[in-house]
């Protein structure tokens, strides 16, 4: 739950994720390979249905807005800066996946599952220079896509 809730800024969306989660480890437990740690594994899932789960609800909202009025920004005196923050942040993380999953990858390993660099270079089977190349790359595409608000 708590890996989910870093991700995903509402509570009941990381508790979806989190069941999710279960579900998935469930079923793919025989994918597991032991070429890493069970716990890295099991993050890397996490992170997975975090985002999975954004990505259904951020479509499940784009239609009903579209049977209804135009999609307005939330309120911001009903919506967080840190949860706001944190969807701008999904968006610009789905758009990496999108354009360049490598990096993604690398970076979700260092920054949401939280691994170190080495360990992220073992995980993706590529050179320590590699992995720091990747999430260098991937976090100036981030900060690209977020804009000035964010630096």
């Amino acid at each position: 739950m708590r890996h989910c809730a870093r991700i995903l800024p509402y509570h009941q969306d990381a508790e979806e994720a989190s069941q999710d989660t279960l579900l998935a480890v469930a079923r793919n437990i025989g994918r597991f390979e032991g070429r890493a740690r069970f716990s890295t594994w099991l993050h890397i899932v996490t992170a997975n249905c975090a985002r999975t789960t954004y990505r259904s609800l951020k479509r499940r909202a784009a239609e009903q807005s579209s049977d209804e009025l135009p999609m307005q920004k939330p309120d911001a005196r009903r919506v967080s800066v840190i949860a706001g923050s944190r969807l701008d942040l999904l968006d610009a993380m789905e758009a990496l996946e999108a354009d360049k999953p490598d990096l993604a990858q690398a970076l979700v390993l260092r920054d949401i599952v939280q691994l170190d660099y080495s360990e992220v270079a073992e995980q993706l089977g590529i050179p320590l220079g590699t992995a720091k190349s990747r999430i260098h790359q991937a976090r100036k595409y981030v900060q690209g896509v977020l804009g000035d608000d964010y630096r």
